[in-house]
């Protein structure tokens, strides 16, 4: 397999990795616009504007779901996906007051997502 279809090759497991970082963050875009408590999160970390914060991620969350699933400038993808994802497990512990697990709201599922993103990064930068 050449060209394009091998970054949707699922027989290499770097391609299922992309794959997953970049469609886990279609949920959270839909929530940013269809459940309300998704403003409540951005207003209890004390982002100032709550709003524009939320919006903010939420482009920013298409962009990395978009670079990530169709391997459009993956190690930046990636990288970014890393940083926003380090960002919101911080609020997630700020606002959790240092809650680890991920079943009782905790930071410990950015924290994971954060590293696979940075693991696709690098998988990349070392083929490109």
């Amino acid at each position: 397999m050449s060209g394009y279809l091998q970054n949707f090759d699922l027989t290499h497991g770097v391609n299922i990795l992309r794959l997953i970082c970049g469609l886990f963050f279609i949920p959270h875009i839909y929530a940013k616009f269809f459940v309300p408590e998704a403003l409540g999160f951005f207003v209890a970390a004390n982002f100032r504007p709550p709003a524009a914060w939320m919006y903010t991620a939420c482009v920013i969350e298409t962009f990395l779901a978009v670079g990530l699933i169709f391997a459009i400038l993956p190690v930046l993808a990636g990288a970014l996906g890393c940083v926003h994802l380090l960002v919101a497990g911080g609020a997630v512990w700020k606002v959790t007051k240092g809650k680890w697990l991920w079943n009782i709201g905790g930071y410990e599922y950015c924290l994971f997502w954060a590293i696979c993103c940075l693991v696709v990064a690098m998988h990349y930068s070392e083929i490109g």
